[in-house]
């Protein structure tokens, strides 16, 4: 480009002007794009750092989720728990409680943690003992952590059943205890249990 010197006219002034200032447009057009592509690149690798750390962070996650049902799954195999009983085991600072949740969701959808079915199991190991007021099989339901509409629901379909077996074992309390104590003694015994008043009446019948 032709520099200027005193003699130049306006049109070569004008002309060297509109050059420079073309010049500077180009410059300021290459630089920008440069930046764009740097940019574009920069944005890209940023991308795919995530993506990678996302699917290491959804890996760790499985083997994590992998690893808690297993343990959940023998902790309930070797012996049937409710769901309360499962949370308490499982219930730390260093399990997520997320994938608790998952996990328990996940056995309940197959069964293999189910409260209603616990609790026909949990009653009749409680009827075997022979001694127990329905007042105490019911506490003991209740500290299994099963819902109370569950256990009233229960009690409601088989009360015939459950008030014929606490007769029963207040009759066999009676007759174990006649020969130790007087029958008022027996019938305080059998209150402080959570016998109702018709189960001792018939128990002392003949």
């Amino acid at each position: 480009m032709r520099e200027l010197n005193e003699n130049s006219s306006k049109e070569e002034i004008r002309a060297y002007i509109d050059n420079i200032m073309q010049r500077d447009r180009k410059q300021k057009v290459k630089s920008g794009q440069e930046n764009n592509h740097s940019d574009a690149q920069q944005l890209k690798v940023e991308m795919i750092s995530q993506i990678k750390q996302r699917v290491k962070d959804d890996g760790n996650q499985l083997v994590e989720l992998d690893n808690l049902k297993t343990k959940v799954l023998k902790y309930i195999v070797y012996k049937k728990r409710t769901e309360k009983e499962v949370r308490q085991k499982f219930s730390s600072s260093s399990i997520s409680q997320e994938l608790l949740d998952e996990v328990i969701e996940d056995l309940k959808e197959n069964g293999y943690i189910n409260d209603e079915g616990y609790i026909q199991r949990a009653v009749n190991e409680f009827l075997a003992i022979n001694t127990l007021s329905l007042k105490e099989i019911r506490n003991k339901l209740y500290a299994k952590g099963l819902e109370r509409d569950i256990i009233d629901t229960y009690f409601s379909k088989h009360g015939e059943q459950l008030e014929e077996y606490e007769a029963e074992c207040a009759k066999k309390i009676v007759i174990k205890k006649r020969t130790q104590m007087e029958q008022e003694d027996i019938e305080n015994f059998l209150y402080r249990k959570g016998y109702t008043r018709e189960s001792v009446r018939l128990a002392f019948e003949e």
